[in-house]
């Protein structure tokens, strides 16, 4: 029971996915192909021949989306002909693919009103294209559509129990402003093992992969404060000003739920999740001091 990991050697949730798979026992190979590089692709998968591959792997942008605004081609590469190169190599050897893709593809409208609890369902085409970084990500996912072998996963705003610079928790606490939006979110400490699990049941098709509900940017620094650091401060600002420092707008949706939870209806809801999340964050720091990495908890 061989895993293959794109985007397991450097990246954030790749690590991640690789030392749960390691606390389970299994065996787990870090790709060393690029997705963009097809023969390295098939020569990955041909040396360690997984039964299972995920892929991790993509470009976000550093330090945000707002670089795929100038490194176009390069974006492309990677999410549009690295995931469908990866995915289409899969299929010629009748494997199947979990991609970890993005939910950030959305924004609320008419349909689905900011506060109404209508969420965007897995079968809803992206209406956001604000980013090119989000425009990369809706594209690949509706030509992964033609392919049965892949699991899509939207994953949204990914919360950790550390504050890695890529915690959507630390984004926000290190922002001079924020704005005040809820948001369907992905806390991994629930999540990540789910994928596995799914993963090994040969799932396929798109999940909207986020805890049940919805939670603003106020609730969680307010526990930030609460149970981080007491003496943090925040301002809000409104979409309008915000887009004035950005180059290019950013996602913000309700993603529907009712499908996963179906599967897995133990995951919490997000505002249960997140008081969780914190309690650990906090016990990490103390007994991870300063900087450091506390293991990922596998369940």
């Amino acid at each position: 029971m061989s895993y293959l990991v794109f985007g397991g050697q450097n990246g954030w949730i790749g690590q991640q996915i690789i030392a749960i798979l390691k606390s389970q026992g299994k065996e787990v190979h870090p790709a060393r192909a690029r997705i963009e590089d097809r023969a390295a692709i098939i020569k990955d998968i041909e040396e360690y021949k997984p039964k299972y591959i995920l892929n991790c792997a993509g470009v976000t942008g550093r330090p945000n989306v707002d670089w795929c605004e100038d490194h176009k081609q390069e974006t492309i590469r990677s999410n549009v002909i690295g995931t469908l190169n990866l995915v289409d190599v899969a299929f010629l050897h009748n494997l199947k693919v979990t991609n970890f893709a993005t939910g950030c593809i959305f924004e609320y409208d008419e349909k689905h009103p900011l506060g109404s609890g209508v969420g965007f369902t897995e079968e809803e085409n992206p209406n956001f294209t604000s980013s090119f970084y989000s425009k990369t990500k809706g594209v690949v996912e509706q030509l992964l559509s033609n392919y049965p072998n892949v699991l899509t996963l939207r994953v949204r705003m990914p919360i950790s129990d550390d504050l890695s610079p890529r915690n959507f928790i630390t984004k926000i606490s290190k922002y001079a402003k924020v704005v005040n939006i809820p948001n369907s979110m992905t806390v991994l400490h629930d999540l990540l093992p789910v994928s596995i699990d799914m993963t090994e049941k040969g799932l396929t098709g798109i999940i909207n992969f986020t805890n049940p509900g919805v939670i603003s940017h106020n609730e969680i620094l307010d526990l930030y404060k609460q149970y981080i650091d007491p003496n943090f401060k925040y301002t809000n600002f409104s979409l309008d000003e915000q887009a004035k420092i950005l180059k290019a707008g950013r996602s913000n949706n309700q993603l529907d739920t009712k499908k996963f939870s179906a599967l897995y209806p133990n995951v919490p809801h997000i505002k249960e999740s997140i008081v969780g999340v914190f309690q650990r964050m906090a016990k990490n720091l103390k007994d991870y001091p300063p900087n450091g990495i506390p293991p990922v908890a596998a369940k």
